[in-house]
């Protein structure tokens, strides 16, 4: 009987060590991981730089708190800044915690403005924002709002993808759309060019802010920095996490300066954000991020992976419907259970994927991945399918 809290359901499954592409179990059995601990491990497992970047930092200060400057922190903070639009930012332990501070930003900006009324934010069903009070209200999912009480109020949905309908629940206390640029946990839905420009349109439009959710899909994982560039879209503020920390916990916000600036001392805090040991792998895992020809070779593998997924389509027909995602942030939805199908993938062909909402199976491999990986993913999900196709053949017809 396990201590905790039982709120996963935990396979059994337990890992050692990792090394590159693989993780490697108590008894020393080989996984390809195309599940990268939910899109976090985005240089694999035991990266060198990594590795030394951490036991570095180990031999100084581990902890401080934010109430003294700490320099890896600024150093990370600048770099963040020079690469993309933000002007601040502000770090975290978490994705929920980012899109908390992005919340609380948005909302501030215009209580400082003296529009204090103008607190409500237009979000989107088969979001998935994180698991705080806030953030649950904010991605409206009734299966993780059930039992909490009412969610916390300032908030309206519809289904991406509608301009109209978006445009029809701004009022004038709406002060900010919110949305994934590609959905993770919901299905592994990208949001279309077009959608994403009209947003920022009608942002724009009715002097609101854009907020974006590139939790899962940021850092690189679609073959951009960020997915939202394949728009040619500026966001207000952008919650970044997961990757950012190549498996140490961290997140940020990230902010234009006018947006940020009513954030002053007394308005949010982090004891442990960015913390020395954090922001040091932060700095080693964008060193690693940002390297000439790393994005680049995203983008190539993002490229590849989708062929192979259209080709497994027209070979096992019966049993992927279609293919979803984003470069490296892949999906396919499929007729087995995917519960099951994830289970069949680790137990039986030691591969690791996740499954995502609408039956989706959701690949997430580190970015590191090459097309040789790629192609033992591709015939470790065919064998599977095999394997179902020759279970069900073998079922007697009934009457």
């Amino acid at each position: 009987m396990s201590a905790l809290y039982g709120t996963y359901a935990r396979s059994e499954l337990a890992f050692e060590r990792g090394e590159g592409m693989r993780l490697y179990d108590q008894h020393g059995r080989s996984y390809l991981d195309f599940h990268s601990g939910i899109a976090v491990n985005a240089l694999g497992h035991g990266d060198a730089h990594l590795v030394s970047a951490l036991k570095s930092a180990a031999d100084k200060v581990w902890h401080t708190s934010n109430v003294f400057t700490i320099p890896e922190q600024e150093r990370l903070g600048q770099r963040l800044v020079d690469a993309t639009f933000a002007d601040s930012v502000f770090f975290t332990n978490s994705g929920a915690e980012a899109l908390e501070c992005a919340i609380k930003t948005a909302r501030h900006y215009f209580w400082a403005k003296g529009e204090t009324d103008r607190y409500e934010i237009i979000a989107f069903t088969g979001s998935f924002h994180g698991r705080t009070m806030g953030t649950i209200a904010a991605g409206g999912n009734p299966s993780y709002l059930e039992g909490f009480g009412p969610p916390m109020a300032g908030f309206k949905h519809t289904a991406p993808g509608d301009l109209k309908a978006v445009e029809a629940l701004i009022t004038p206390q709406t002060c900010a759309i919110l949305i994934e640029t590609v959905q993770g946990e919901g299905g592994v839905t990208a949001m279309t060019p077009e959608f994403m420009q009209g947003l920022r349109a009608l942002c724009d439009e009715h002097g609101m802010l854009l907020i974006l959710d590139e939790v899962q899909c940021g850092y690189g994982r679609t073959g951009r920095f960020f997915a939202f560039e394949w728009s040619g879209i500026t966001p207000d503020i952008v919650a970044v996490a997961k990757a950012i920390g190549g498996g140490f916990p961290l997140g940020a916000c990230l902010a234009k300066g006018d947006v940020a600036a009513s954030m002053v001392p007394g308005t949010h805090g982090s004891t442990y954000g960015g913390n020395p040991l954090a922001s040091a792998v932060g700095n080693a895992v964008l060193d690693r991020i940002l390297a000439p020809g790393f994005i680049d070779h995203v983008n190539q593998m993002g490229q590849k992976l989708a062929w192979h997924l259209q080709q497994l389509a027209q070979k096992y027909p019966d049993y992927v419907v279609e293919s979803r995602g984003k470069g490296l942030l892949a999906g396919i939805k499929i007729t087995p259970p995917v519960r099951d199908f994830v289970a069949r993938l680790r137990d039986d062909h030691q591969m690791l994927a996740i499954g995502a909402g609408d039956n989706v199976l959701r690949l997430l491999p580190p970015l590191i991945v090459s097309e040789a990986d790629i192609e033992e993913a591709m015939d470790k999900l065919g064998a599977a399918f095999a394997a179902i196709e020759a279970e069900t053949a073998s079922v007697p017809a009934v009457g």
